[in-house]
């Protein structure tokens, strides 16, 4: 039926930041005069997992996948120009979410906003980063606690800022059927809601409720896709009503922003990521009734690096001409009363109900981290054996392979790329902060904020105390380590000896054959240098490792290369596999070699990640032995490689 009003459309967004504070904010503001109608911010991942720039494992990751924010001063530079009072701003930020809210917050006092008109969301969601993302700090239960502290405080002081993204995203990319996306995300969400339910009076928490927003991905399979999100409507109106009894149907909206799917973008013909973009795009905004609220897209270039301003400007008018250009906002539901979109939601909403009645009798999401990091890495490797096998049909990867150079990779390849001298620049201008600021004020700001950790008070006024006073991300963090602790998060890979042998007979005699030649089995180290925390690749090499046969050696995330040696060294290792997603391959690399060059260990060396063959060439000169980016989908393949690198034959021939 044709409304006599067209809706209004959905927050235009682009997750973007990199480099510096400065190049940022040009590039904020850039978008935001092609259109833009809400900001995203991209950290690096020393700010996500709470680093100063300056600090061993920020080495080759600053600036990279975001941009550094390692104190007011950077936070300032941000948003320069930038009215936050009349802006929504989406912060993707997890561990350190009470510190960059808090930065965020000084930020806007120091422009004169009202801080109580501030709109926009901080991601703050920790659960996943246990299962997926991996830039945790602390362990469950104080995470859980500071994401509450946040919700408390912005319930109170900032009416209309969304202190939670559940986000989902990150579950469907590390693997997730659509039925644990939804599970898993709504588990987390209860998990909040229950930590939060003391906190404020009864008649208060409907409201609350009403604050907690998702985010989710969007993926290629279309009507699933859009049915999902049909479900998540049904069941967070469902969750709210039933479990938490909240009456008004306004604070059970289910509100949620997209980033659709970027774990299916391929780096063979990568223009038709454009299609798949589009497609995904559709899923979340064709239906009213699941409708999101703020859109952003990945751009075409994904899979190969950093994409330039162009390539998000071209992902930016996807979304305008689908808003403005065509008539989509002038009808109500599309899908209202179609029979076979009511089935697929309501089998989706059963096999999510069955899931989280699981997930409850094992004590809810916290408890059930380990549980569901095992099934996430279960579910990975079935969806990549289906494209191993052919049964699910990629174009360009396993089906259509044969195509025309694409006219998009100009001569820089089709990507930006940052200056390695972007990290020297950073830190010496947190050397210039640390040296202009009062410590007498540091200290003090450092003292209250150790005592509210310590005494269970919430943390965010002695957070924005410390952010005005001059502290930075990386003492910020180091409280909440100092009062908290540290965590290593379960990777989801048993190291047990593996029953799994269909289609890998070939493979585990060859194991068995070289491991005979070796006096002992053959032993794979595998191990993430740096703060990258995207697992997946890793988890999956290990897995497949394990079948084949191999003792494999895998203990997670967050490695120095110090540590990756060592290990090596122990294990008697016959064989390193590096994974490094963020960008970050040469300088870490080049640590690891050096490492083994100097305690004299001749071990060969494999590195999996996204790698542009420039990349690739100064690896190989580094030693190097083989290198792997995301078009290598055939994990026999870099089994069989990992046999003939090992094999003492091989080696003695060369």
């Amino acid at each position: 039926m044709t409304q006599t009003q067209k809706d209004r459309p959905w927050l235009i967004r682009t997750y973007a930041g990199h480099s510096t504070a400065k190049a940022s904010n040009a590039l904020y503001r850039g978008n935001l005069a092609k259109g833009q109608t809400g900001l995203s911010v991209a950290f690096d991942l020393p700010t996500q997992t709470g680093y100063d720039s300056d600090h061993t494992l920020a080495r080759g990751e600053v600036g990279k996948v975001g941009v550094p924010i390692s104190h007011l001063g950077d936070m300032r530079v941000l948003f320069d120009q930038i009215p936050l009072e009349q802006m929504n701003t989406s912060m993707t930020i997890n561990a350190t979410a009470p510190w960059l809210l808090a930065l965020y917050i000084a930020v806007a006092e120091e422009q004169g906003a009202d801080v109580s008109k501030l709109q926009g969301t901080v991601q703050n969601d920790l659960i996943k980063e246990y299962l997926s993302r991996g830039t945790y700090v602390c362990p469950p239960k104080p995470s859980l606690k500071m994401i509450a502290d946040v919700a408390e405080y912005c319930y109170t002081n900032v009416p209309k800022w969304n202190p939670m993204n559940v986000c989902s995203y990150h579950l469907q990319e590390a693997g997730a059927t659509p039925e644990q996306e939804l599970a898993y995300a709504l588990a987390t969400a209860i998990a909040v809601l229950d930590e939060l339910r003391p906190r404020v009076p009864a008649e208060d928490f409907p409201a609350l409720c009403g604050r907690i927003s998702f985010f989710v991905n969007a993926g290629i399979r279309f009507v699933t896709e859009m049915c999902k999100m049909r479900a998540f409507v049904d069941l967070w109106d469902e969750i709210l009503k039933d479990r938490y009894g909240v009456e008004d149907p306004k604070f059970r909206r289910f509100r949620y922003g997209v980033q659709v799917n970027s774990l299916g973008l391929t780096e063979q013909q990568p223009e038709n990521n454009v299609y798949r973009i589009l497609i995904e795009m559709l899923a979340v905004t064709l239906s009213k009734k699941a409708r999101a609220r703020a859109v952003q897209l990945p751009a075409w270039n994904e899979a190969l690096g950093l994409p330039r301003p162009w390539d998000q400007q071209w992902s930016m008018r996807m979304q305008q001409i689908l808003a403005y250009e065509t008539d989509l906002l002038e009808y109500g539901d599309l899908f209202d009363g179609n029979p076979a979109v009511d089935a697929k939601v309501e089998e989706l909403k059963a096999g999510a109900r069955a899931e989280l009645a699981n997930l409850d009798s094992m004590g809810g999401a916290v408890a059930s981290i380990e549980y569901m990091k095992s099934r996430l890495v279960d579910s990975n490797a079935e969806r990549l054996n289906r494209i191993e096998r052919n049964e699910t049909v990629v174009v360009g990867v396993n089906k259509w392979t044969e195509g025309e150079p694409s006219p998009l990779q100009t001569e820089d390849g089709g990507i930006m790329v940052v200056d390695p001298a972007v990290e020297h620049e950073q830190i010496s201008r947190l050397n210039v902060w640390r040296s202009e600021r009062d410590d007498a004020a540091v200290t003090a700001a450092l003292a209250a904020l150790r005592e509210a950790a310590q005494t269970g008070a919430n943390v965010m006024e002695p957070s924005i105390a410390a952010a005005k006073a001059g502290v930075t991300t990386g003492e910020w963090a180091e409280e909440m380590r100092k009062v908290y602790g540290t965590y290593r998060g379960p990777t989801g890979v048993s190291g047990s000896v593996s029953n799994k042998t269909e289609g890998l007979e070939d493979l585990r005699a060859a194991v068995d054959a070289v491991s005979d030649k070796l006096g002992r089995r053959l032993k794979f180290l595998v191990g993430k240098p740096g703060l990258d925390g995207h697992s997946n690749g890793a988890e999956q090499i290990a897995f497949r490792a394990r079948d084949c046969g191999m003792d494999i050696s895998y203990e997670g995330i967050r490695l120095t290369p110090e540590e990756i040696v060592t290990a090596a060294m122990e294990d008697q290792a016959h064989v390193i596999g590096l994974s490094i997603l963020s960008g970050s391959h040469i300088p870490l690399v080049q640590d690891v070699m050096a490492r083994l060059n100097a305690a004299g260990l001749e071990v060969p060396v494999i590195v999996g990640g996204i790698i542009p063959e420039d990349d690739a060439e100064k690896l190989r000169a580094m030693g190097v032995a083989q290198i792997y980016t995301p078009k290598n989908f055939e994990l026999n393949a870099i089994m069989g490689d990992i046999v003939t690198l090992v094999d003492p034959q091989n080696i003695a021939a060369q």
